[in-house]
């Protein structure tokens, strides 16, 4: 089993699919991620670093509250790249057109929520100052939430039949498009009003539009993709396969949002420390943000590739792909890891003048918490790959376990202790960061061997 399952031909040939899958998925995550940098740079460059603060806090609610949602639509891919292994094309689309319905269903709380968020942001000892200005680029940004979700539903129908091109070009040229609007909506251009950074939130609540349209309009007017998404039948909700895709995308979501609400428990918290460091601390995780749509990106291919494969009773296949997609993530984060070790002040100089002496306390936070992004670069790229794969398997349960314990006990536990019982301050709850993740990766990596060579011994005793 083992000499036909790592074939050299066969392994090669995998890694060069998972890699064809993974670039157009890897460009669309940058290009969604490259909102919020764009975001970051215009604000700090154009507003300074108090609106930074505010942006930073915005950014904070927004995609915690979008990442479980993000997660739970995510359950699409694995049903649509399952019946496509299977060739069952008519399960394809039920499993768009079902989520389409879903991401209307769990865009309702999630929408008021982020609204709400303000108001407990001052309750948790947040800068008064700086929440109302949260505030007004968090309900201008909301208006963004059900395109958003639906976006999602249709990029992992996409994807889940390997077309991911359509979805990275429109992405593209939504870059392109909060460039302008940012410009516009800031600075008030072209006649419109000056917005500030609740310009920032408008703008991205037209990308979110403009993206979800233009994808849906593609998939409308493409034969293949027409004949697969079937929107005729989209008159309804199946409540019974839509209950199905909530259990399967729910863990999904309280993974990645644990994940999530670490990272914003964790800016919550240099806000308390000081506004210095909580500026400090936007810059070195938007850059780490950034270098992590990578293995984000391939891992979702990987969870494509192995859905496939197991769709088609392929246990070996499925193996393969979840191996490539964590090498090719690790490989990745390596180089990204020694780039951010040799050049922190060269990065922090894309936010901000590093020579201006009224910057160099911020820029010396900032610096250090580079340092410690080199480390938690490579055990990110293996837990997020890792989670990846085992989607393909449709297990969700027990990596969400996973990620509770290793972010909420592990990560928020040894940064708080490092942080303020310590005396590190804001290097101590990077410190903690760093635990959670190397946990994720190690229990998440330890997981897919388990639940892969199960897939495989149970596919074997179906050929006997």
């Amino acid at each position: 089993m083992r000499s036909r399952e790592y074939d050299r031909p066969q392994v090669r040939t995998e890694v060069k699919h998972t890699i064809r899958l993974a670039l157009p998925i890897v460009v669309t995550q940058l290009a969604g991620i490259s909102m919020g940098f764009i975001d970051t740079i215009m604000v700090s460059r154009g507003l300074g670093p108090d609106p930074l603060a505010a942006v930073a806090l915005g950014n904070a609610v927004f995609f915690a509250c979008m990442v479980f949602g993000m997660g739970v639509m995510n359950a699409v891919s694995p049903m649509v790249s399952q019946a496509f292994g299977a060739d069952d094309h008519s399960q394809v689309g039920r499993a768009f057109r079902q989520g389409l319905w879903l991401a209307l269903v769990i865009g309702v709380p999630i929408f008021f929520g982020i609204r709400l968020m303000p108001g407990a942001l001052v309750a948790m000892g947040q800068d008064v100052a700086t929440v109302e200005m949260t505030r007004g680029y968090v309900n201008a940004i909301t208006w963004g939430v059900f395109p958003f979700l639906w976006f999602i539903a249709t990029r992992c129908f996409v994807e889940g039949v390997s077309r991911p091109r359509p979805a990275t070009i429109i992405a593209l040229a939504g870059v392109g498009l909060n460039v302008v609007a940012n410009y516009v909506l800031m600075f008030g251009k072209l006649g419109f009003p000056e917005l500030g950074i609740t310009g920032t939130g408008v703008a991205s609540a037209v990308v979110f539009w403009f993206n979800f349209l233009v994808l849906l309009l593609f998939c409308q007017t493409d034969g293949t993709l027409r004949r697969l998404a079937d929107l005729v039948h989209i008159r309804k909700p199946d409540m019974r396969y839509l209950w199905k895709l909530a259990r399967l995308g729910a863990p999904i979501g309280v993974s990645q949002g644990v994940e999530a609400g670490l990272f914003m428990l964790t800016a919550l918290i240099m806000g308390l420390i000081s506004t210095t460091a909580l500026a400090a601390h936007q810059m070195a995780i938007q850059f780490a943000a950034f270098t992590f749509m990578v293995p984000l990106g391939v891992g979702m291919a990987a969870s494509v590739r192995v859905g496939q494969a197991a769709g088609r009773g392929d246990g070996s296949g499925a193996r393969r792909a979840g191996h490539a997609g964590v090498l090719l993530a690790v490989g990745f984060m390596t180089c990204t890891a020694l780039f951010i070790w040799l050049f922190p002040k060269t990065i922090v100089g894309i936010f901000l003048d590093v020579d201006v002496a009224e910057n160099a306390e911020v820029v010396g936070i900032a610096v250090a918490l580079l340092g410690i992004a080199a480390v938690f670069q490579i055990v990110d790229g293996i837990q997020v790959s890792a989670m990846g794969a085992l989607r393909g398997l449709k297990d969700t349960f027990y990596p969400m376990i996973i990620s509770v314990v290793s972010y909420w006990v592990l990560g928020l536990g040894v940064g708080y202790l490092l942080a303020f019982r310590l005396d590190l301050g804001p290097e101590g709850l990077w410190w903690g960061l760093v635990t959670g993740l190397g946990s994720a990766a190690l229990m998440l990596t330890i997981r897919f061997e388990r639940v892969s060579r199960r897939e495989t011994a149970m596919v074997s005793a179906q050929e006997i």
